[in-house]
């Protein structure tokens, strides 16, 4: 097996959960890794640790001059990014009438106009390098949306599309984008909307569905190893779960789509009126 040639990590939201895990296990194979958090005093114990193969940058991630900064800081100190993992994020869980319009747009803010500001500032130097590789983390949630998470849903969801997009447009330069898809993993990140009585039967079909498909909370150093397998591969996919059983509850998802797609189509044609001469 030919020796690990070290690479750069962006890594965003690099403090707690999987974004510490991740940058964790980069660093202990000697790879260098500009790891970002709100507070750069919550990343003193990887400094600590791992000196200065650590790059701490202090960001928010809806500031979007902050985050052009912190990206050329990390070219000029670490020599250019190999791989961006976009991992900053925020999740409000709450039926759609529980959830407020502020917490909807902060959510928003970070978890998707966030992932692209970091995106964008680091696209033109991949693309000018002709490689690298931009992770979006996105969740199981970017493929299907369950009740009470609704407004958390649809940041993934327009997550997934901006980064297919991306994917084709940046494959010519030989950038490659992968969304990885977690399942549930423990994790800070969750805050509770103020709950409403009426919602309660939606929150039990929810765990109801879960505890059926025997979901249940991944290892996060398990997942580290599955973040570096992903680095190391020279054919990323487009899309991959992280956490198993992902499958069992897309499969009928995806089938009711078409179903109700193919029961429906005489409307679709009915819309479709007379084609113009």
């Amino acid at each position: 097996m030919p020796a690990h040639v070290a690479k750069t990590w962006f890594i965003t939201g690099a403090s707690r959960g999987l974004g510490a895990q991740w940058a964790e296990a980069a660093l202990s194979r000697a790879d260098r890794v500009a790891a970002t958090a709100r507070s750069v005093k919550a990343l003193d114990s990887l400094v600590e640790r791992y000196g200065d193969l650590v790059l701490p940058l202090e960001l928010d991630v809806t500031d979007e001059a902050a985050v052009h900064r912190a990206v050329a800081a990390a070219e000029e100190r670490l020599g250019g990014i190999d791989i961006l993992v976009n991992n900053a994020g925020q999740a409000v869980v709450g039926a759609v009438e529980e959830v407020t319009a502020a917490q909807a747009r902060e959510q928003m803010e970070v978890n998707y106009f966030g992932a692209l500001y970091v995106t964008q500032a680091v696209v033109p130097r991949m693309r000018e390098r002709r490689g690298g590789q931009i992770i979006q983390i996105s969740s199981m949630g970017g493929v299907v949306a369950l009740p009470t998470m609704g407004t958390y849903h649809a940041t993934k969801w327009a997550l997934e599309a901006l980064s297919q997009a991306l994917a084709a447009e940046v494959a010519e330069y030989g950038v490659r984008v992968t969304l990885v898809e977690p399942l549930t993993f423990p994790s800070e990140l969750g805050t509770m909307a103020s709950a409403m009585p009426e919602y309660d039967h939606a929150r039990a079909l929810v765990m109801a569905g879960f505890e059926g498909l025997g979901i249940a909370p991944g290892d996060p150093a398990a997942a580290g190893r599955a973040m570096l397998a992903l680095a190391d591969d020279p054919h990323p996919p487009l899309r991959v779960f992280f956490g198993a059983n992902g499958l069992a509850l897309v499969r009928p998802e995806y089938a009711r789509r078409l179903a109700v797609w193919e029961e429906w189509d005489h409307l679709a044609r009915l819309a479709q009126g007379a084609s113009p001469a």
